[in-house]
């Protein structure tokens, strides 16, 4: 397995061509947005459909936004099984809800397809092969695309079984925003006191080992006031659209189970806030 074909060229993808780019590995691109290709200069021509895509690559990597972007890249005349080779793989990037990994799953089977789930953080960096990758699938699934990683990933933790990296990128996920909405909190009251929040991420940057490494919680509170600023808003808006996406993946993870989220459930609750697209600097006792 030599080259990859990138479907979806936004931060995780666009990154990840460029790295398998850099490394004489990429075949092929695709994304609905055809100005998307401007992401990754010197690459091939963009392929006209994910069919044309896989055609021309050994392993298919998927980086869309969702499961239902997932599931049309995969399936249909123009989709990447249509491109009938069996025994290829497919690596999915994107975090999707596990029913709709399922259904990925079984259309992939049902094409005699290799399917590695592989949930990935660290995105600002996927360009620089920075991108830490939560595999799932069989020991011999994962050597054997372990060229395809090579060329772009800084390190793949194989978190088990099929499945079990989507899995771990929802706990992950889940984890995460629980963080932010801490970071929220305590930087209203930090304020309110006159603290200083660049000093206070210092206090929390200690050993991770100490139960220290927590200053990304300060990440969206030090963000500026969006109030004013349509840019800013749109970076804060495109943080909440992804974080209900993964809260809802993680509550119907959690339902598939029988059990509760009662914080996730609050923080979706409470997400424009957490964003900061409403009461940034705090939210009221009264609201």
């Amino acid at each position: 397995m030599k080259t990859g074909g990138v479907i979806g060229l936004g931060t995780i993808g666009g990154g990840v061509a460029q790295c398998l780019q850099r490394a004489g590995q990429l075949a092929a691109i695709y994304d609905v947005r055809a100005e998307a290709a401007d992401n990754v200069p010197g690459a091939p021509a963009m392929s006209a459909n994910p069919r044309e895509l896989a055609a021309a690559s050994d392993c298919v990597l998927i980086a869309v936004l969702n499961g239902p972007q997932t599931l049309a890249a995969l399936s249909g005349p123009d989709g990447v099984l249509a491109a009938k080779k069996p025994g290829q793989y497919i690596i999915l990037l994107s975090t999707v809800e596990m029913d709709d990994l399922e259904t990925a799953q079984k259309l992939c089977a049902d094409a005699g397809v290799t399917l590695i789930d592989c949930g990935v953080t660290n995105g600002p960096k996927s360009a620089e092969n920075g991108l830490i990758c939560l595999a799932g699938g069989a020991d011999e699934e994962l050597a054997a695309a372990k060229p395809i990683f090579d060329g772009f990933a800084q390190e793949v933790i194989h978190m088990g079984k099929a499945g079990a990296g989507m899995a771990a990128k929802i706990a992950r996920n889940a984890i995460f925003y629980g963080c932010q909405r801490a970071g929220y909190e305590g930087a209203a009251i930090a304020r309110k006191a006159g603290v200083d929040l660049d000093q206070l991420t210092l206090a929390l940057s200690g050993d991770p080992n100490a139960g220290g490494g927590l200053s990304g919680a300060l990440a969206m509170a030090k963000r500026p006031n969006p109030e004013g600023n349509p840019a800013e808003t749109g970076v804060r808006q495109y943080f909440h659209g992804l974080m209900i996406k993964d809260l809802d993946a993680a509550l119907s993870e959690a339902a598939s189970f029988g059990i509760k989220l009662p914080m996730i459930q609050l923080i979706k609750d409470n997400s424009e806030s957490t964003a900061g697209l409403e009461h940034p600097l705090g939210q009221p006792a009264d609201s």
